[in-house]
């Protein structure tokens, strides 16, 4: 009989690996545990893909795959072919390439992103 090995790890996101500010009017604060990264990100009111990280990475549109869980604030996100949601706390998202998002009403969006997840096929 082989003897499993049985551990527990664990991170706080007060206390980030790492804190990122890529664009206007939002910071990234990320861990790495157990070969995965995650993001808690925080954007202000006003914040908008198109006018805040586009002028960063290019592109017309967001060609990210997300998984996001929404914490606080709320963010509203349209997919190039005009579909839109708006996400609230509670709410989890998964979001394909070609989106805009922004932040809506004047309270900061938080929420965690699952940051190397692979896009998986349709089933």
């Amino acid at each position: 009989m082989t003897s499993q090995i049985k551990s527990i790890t664990g991170k706080n996101f007060d206390a980030p690996d790492e804190t990122r500010r890529p664009f206007e009017k939002g910071k990234i604060d990320v861990i790495t545990i157990g070969g995965l990264t995650f993001y808690r990100e925080t954007l202000e009111p006003g914040w908008q893909w198109s006018k805040h990280v586009k002028p960063v990475v290019g592109g017309e549109s967001c060609q990210r795959f997300h998984v996001k869980i929404f914490l606080a604030g709320r963010q509203r996100i349209r997919m190039d072919d005009g579909t839109e949601m708006e996400f609230v706390p509670g709410d989890v998202a998964i979001m394909q390439p070609g989106h805009d998002a922004w932040v809506v009403g004047d309270e900061p969006n938080v929420l965690i992103e699952l940051a190397d997840v692979v896009k998986r096929e349709k089933a």
